[in-house]
Order: structure tokens, then sequence, then C-alpha cells
């Protein structure tokens, strides 16, 4: 009897370093340098969003790297000098610089996922040239957060070089729930209200059914809450790791 592939799935939140989540996920007394170590009790993955406003030091992804189990897996968040100063163009030094702090994660290297800034169009000659920049080896994917780049001819370019789209949720703009790549990659920004809303349980079930239905025939799935306010990403990634798990073991039943 055929069964049905089941994809991995890699769930957790947007960020672990926040303050307002002490005693709302992390212990009272809990030191912050214990903060990623508790995380990874819960999660299997982190997506590093402070690589977007600033370069961490070597040091700081080495600590990362040795500071979590093995198995866990970082996405990383391009730095916004590339996608939003630069805006992709007459970017090879900084993006080498900065893939070669981001490798020292090691075999602990998710997904690299570029944002691209609300205020830039599409433009397919744009993003063909950026593509041929990157190396193989990582994953690459990209949030779109300008309209016209929802296109089934921008997915095509993007299927060439197994770049990922980024599906995401946020008040005002949704994504078709599509894989461009071997793998998919989601972001929760919020239901409501933009960082800051909770998902309800129903709104989470449904969206384990579509993830359900993207997952078939694909290696990976990565899956991130980016709603930090008084810790609901935390909330929600465990309620919608719950319903994909009942719905991957009765696949596989």
């Amino acid at each position: 009897m055929n069964r049905t592939v089941v994809a991995s799935y890699f769930i957790g939140t947007s960020g672990w370093h926040y303050d307002h989540w002490q005693e709302r996920f992390y212990p009272k007394g809990l030191s912050k340098t214990k903060w990623l170590e508790f995380y990874a009790q819960h999660f299997t993955t982190v997506e590093l969003n402070n690589t977007f406003y600033r370069l961490p030091s070597e040091n700081a992804f080495t600590a990362w790297h040795n500071s979590s189990p093995s198995g866990f897996t970082f996405a990383v968040k391009v730095s916004r000098f590339i996608t939003h100063i630069k805006k992709l163009r007459n970017v090879e030094e900084a993006l080498k610089n900065f893939l070669l702090r981001a490798c020292l994660l090691e075999e602990k290297l998710g997904p690299l996922l570029y944002q691209l800034p609300p205020q830039l169009k599409r433009d397919d000659k744009l993003l063909e040239e950026f593509l041929c920049l990157l190396p193989q080896g990582p994953s690459h994917v990209f949030e779109f957060r300008h309209q016209s780049w929802l296109d089934a001819e921008v997915f095509h370019i993007l299927r060439r070089h197994n770049a990922g789209l980024c599906v995401f949720d946020m008040p005002g703009l949704t994504t078709p729930v599509v894989a461009t790549a071997s793998f998919a990659y989601l972001r929760f920004h919020g239901s409501s209200g933009l960082y800051w809303s909770c998902y309800s349980d129903e709104e989470l079930a449904q969206w384990a059914e579509r993830i359900t239905s993207l997952a078939q025939d694909l290696d990976a799935v990565y899956i991130y809450f980016n709603n930090d306010a008084e810790a609901f990403a935390v909330r929600n990634a465990q309620t919608l790791e719950n319903y994909l798990r009942h719905r991957s073991a009765s696949l596989s039943a």
C-alpha cells in the first residue's frame, strides 16, 4: 500500500529574546543567557530577526550554534542593508560578508529569508540577477511585501532557481498558499493586528489543513509566528504544531 510522504515540519517563533515573555514563557528568574536553551526545549527552530537590523558578531553566531541542541535549525533574516537600502542592487560584497557570518551556524543553518520592502514593486530582471548571485547550498526564500510580486510568472522564476516563496498572513495582505521550491516557508504576523493579535484555534485548524495540502511532495515546511505580543507567538506555534502532528499521524497510519 502506498503511503503519503509526510514533510518534516520546523515550527517556531520569529526571535526568542523578548523581555515581555518573562513569566509568560520563560520562568521567573531564568537568566537571559539560558533563554535559548529553554526555548530549544520547546521548539526545534527559530527565525533570527536581529540579523535584519545589524550583522551580529562571529562570536554571537558561534554561541547560538553551541548553545542549541543537535538538530536545532536557525532560519536567518537577511540584512536590510541588502534588501531595503541597496534593494538587491550592487550587493555582491555585502551578500558575501553576510553569508560568511551566517554559515558559522554550520549544520544548523536553515533557510535565508529575504524580506523585500513594501515600496519595492515587481522587477523580474532584478530578481533574476539577484537569484544568480546566490550560492548553492543554503536555502533561499523571498517575502514580497508589494502585491505586484504575487504573480504566477514571479513564482515560475523562483521555481527555476529552487528559491522559496514566503507564504505569509498579515492584516491587509496575504499571499497565495503555494510552494516554489522543495520546501515551504510560512510566516504569521497576526490575524487582526500586525504583530500583536492572537490567532484563534479555529483559524489555526484551518491553516493546518492548508499546510497539510501544501506539504505534499515537499521535503520540509518551516513555520514561524511573528506576533510576539504577550507571547501569543509561542501559544500559536504550539497549537499549530499539535494540529499538524495529529494530521501527520493520520496520514502515516
